[in-house]
Parts: C-alpha cells; sequence; structure tokens
C-alpha cells in the first residue's frame, strides 16, 4: 500500500490522539478532587472567576478550593485545545472521512462538556453536576476510541496461527460489558453527588465485576495479542477498583472497629478521588477491548474467516481477493452484473449473478 493511501498507518494522528485522551486525566483527576472536598461552588461566576478572565486570575496565589476549581476549568481549556489540535491533525494527516468526523466528535464533546460544567455553577444545580460527571465517563471512553482506530494494530491486526477471530458471542459480550460497567460508574455518581443509590452501587458492583473477568477471560483465550494487553489491564484495574471500593466505604462509613469516619479527612479523600479516577481508566480500558473486539470481528465477516481462523468460500464479496498471511490462493465470490433486457424496465433490473474465481497470490 502506498504511503498516500488513507489506509496506511500514520503516527502523528496516533500520538495526537494519546495525547489527547492522557490529558483528558487532568480535568477528571482535578474534578473528582473537587468534588471530593465540595469546592464546585468556590466561584459564583462561569466563565471567569471572581471577575478575573481565564488565563488572568491568579491561580498560584488561590488555596483551598478556588484552587481546585480554577485548576479544572484550566484543564478544561487545555483539553479543549488539544482535541482542536487533533481534529485538524487527523483531516491533514488521516483523510479518512470517519475518522476526522469522530475527531469532529470530540471537540463538540468537550465544548458541551464545558457547557455543563458551566451551567452546573450559574444555575448552582447539584443535578448538572452529576450529568457533568457522567457524561465525562463516555468522552473519555471516547477519545480512546479515536487512539484505537488510529494505532497501528488497525491497520495491522489479523488472525494468525493458533489464534481465533473473537466469535459472535464476545463481540455482544463486550458490549454488555461495557454497557454494565457505564450504569456501575452512574450509580456511583448518584452516591457521590446526591447522596442515592448506595445498595444499587454495592450490588451492581459485583455483575460488573463478573462481566469484566468474563470479558477478559474470553478475549485473552482467543490467542490474538491485539486483545492481551486490554484484557489484562481490564482485569487488574477491576481488582484495584474493588479494593479502593472497600478503602472508600470504610473512611466514609466506617466498618466494624474502624472507628467513627472523619469527614474530609486525607485518607477519605485520597481515597474517594482514586476510585472515582481508577473507575474512569477501568472503563476506558473495557473501552479500548470492545473497539479492538469489533475491529477483529469486522475482519473475519469481511475476508470470510471462521472460527478456525482459516477462509470461507462464501467470502464477503472484494474485487481483488483475499490476502492470506502465507500469501496462498483463497477462494472468493465476486458480483457480475447480467446484461439489462430491453424489454425489462430499469427499476425493476436488481439481480445479479455470484461468479467463483481464484484470486492470484499477493505480494
Amino acid at each position: 500500500m502506498s504511503s498516500t493511501s488513507p489506509r496506511t498507518y500514520r503516527a502523528v494522528p496516533h500520538a495526537a490522539a494519546v495525547i489527547t485522551a492522557l490529558l483528558a486525566l487532568l480535568p477528571i483527576a482535578l474534578g473528582a478532587q473537587t468534588t471530593t472536598k465540595a469546592a464546585g461552588m468556590a466561584f459564583p461566576d462561569w466563565p471567569t472567576s471572581d471577575g478575573h478572565g481565564m488565563l488572568s486570575y491568579p491561580w498560584f496565589a488561590a488555596t483551598g478550593a478556588k484552587f481546585l476549581e480554577h485548576g479544572h476549568r484550566l484543564a478544561g481549556v487545555l483539553i479543549g485545545v488539544s482535541s482542536i489540535v487533533l481534529a485538524a491533525t487527523l483531516w491533514i494527516r488521516d483523510r479518512r472521512s470517519w475518522v476526522c468526523l469522530m475527531g469532529n466528535g470530540v471537540v463538540f464533546a468537550v465544548i458541551v462538556q464545558g457547557i455543563l460544567g458551566g451551567q452546573r455553577v450559574l444555575l448552582d444545580a447539584r443535578g448538572l453536576a452529576f450529568i457533568h460527571g457522567s457524561t465525562a465517563a463516555l468522552v473519555f471512553s471516547y477519545m480512546w476510541g479515536v487512539a484505537v482506530v488510529t494505532s497501528r494494530g488497525w491497520f495491522t491486526s489479523h488472525s494468525s496461527e493458533g489464534s481465533s477471530s473473537p466469535s459472535t458471542a464476545l463481540s455482544w459480550l463486550s458490549i454488555a460489558t461495557y454497557v454494565a460497567v457505564y450504569v456501575q460508574y452512574v450509580l456511583g455518581g448518584l452516591v457521590r453527588h446526591q447522596g442515592q443509590a448506595l445498595v444499587e452501587h454495592l450490588v451492581f458492583a459485583f455483575v460488573a465485576a463478573l462481566a469484566i473477568l468474563i470479558l477478559a477471560v474470553s478475549a485473552a483465550s482467543t490467542g490474538q495479542k491485539w486483545l492481551l494487553f486490554p484484557s489484562l489491564a481490564s482485569g487488574v484495574l477491576m481488582l484495584v477498583q474493588l479494593v479502593l471500593g472497600a478503602g472508600t466505604w470504610v473512611t466514609k462509613y466506617g466498618f466494624g472497629d474502624a472507628g467513627n469516619p472523619v469527614y474530609g479527612s486525607t485518607e477519605q479523600i485520597a481515597f474517594r478521588t482514586s476510585h472515582v479516577l481508577n473507575g474512569m481508566l477501568l472503563f476506558a480500558s473495557v473501552s479500548v477491548l470492545v473497539f479492538r473486539i469489533q475491529r477483529l470481528r469486522w475482519l473475519a465477516t469481511a475476508t470470510g474467516r471462521n472460527m478456525s481462523g482459516r477462509v470461507s468460500e462464501r467470502a464477503f464479496p472484494l474485487s481483488a481477493g483475499i490476502a492470506t498471511p502465507g500469501g496462498t490462493r483463497c477462494r472468493v465470490w465476486q458480483p457480475r452484473q447480467r446484461l439489462r433486457s430491453p424489454h425489462r424496465p430499469r427499476s425493476l433490473w436488481v439481480k445479479c449473478l455470484w461468479v467463483r474465481r481464484r484470486s492470484p497470490k499477493f505480494p
């Protein structure tokens, strides 16, 4: 494939996508800290801070709640600039129209997040704070989705010997796990912002954990190297999340002889903030795993691969045939139009013949 092809891996767009996704951790971490210390209303105005501009406010001279809230706002500005750079990079260097539109979607999502955060301040609405935090998880996972579709593995991944393509069941399991993790995150947001759904959050934690465990083991058992790291990361982050959740419970509500919890203590702030941040990372790792599973599943369908990794004769119609890892010939089905009868209206002629032919060897 030539270097000018839009389906060639390009390092710059992928680097921009990864940097943007990593920078998104800054407003997430500061936002979690702001919520934990109830500093969301440190300023009554927005987008100014006590009448100062976003960049002219003396941030380093501020302390406590104002330091956290304005830091959260500055981190939002940073991720906004980074998302614009990402979108521009995709339009200039990637040239796949649907990926460029995904870059535009990142900019749009960041703008919506900023507006939600601002309205939360202007209206002093904790409900908007809950929505702001819940949609942040979707935006973060979406950014990692852009990182996946611009990665090298998106172009080079295929089923190798000793591995099998993801099954339809695994594909649906990944989607169900994604939904389960997000529901659990929303329930956690209700506990943090509204003081509701505590029991539901505790019970559903085990449902989400079981789904993640089954997905991670199932994805790793396919033998696909591209799925190994996100599977391992999801499993490890899930275990860490359970430990942090237990620590959050003990430091906030107490347990047995652990004593009465102290509101605003260092231990409580550390556990609650880490619980939110690790939950975001867990959701992102599951998102990456979902994107990769769907990609491999699509490749298996497009090239006619069955579960054993061989090429099926009833393949997806491709004019150039199918390239196998060994460069051998494979059978494909190609459509050939039947000549239109002069006695039949053009609008009714929709039939075609399927002709089986051998494809040439690929270099």
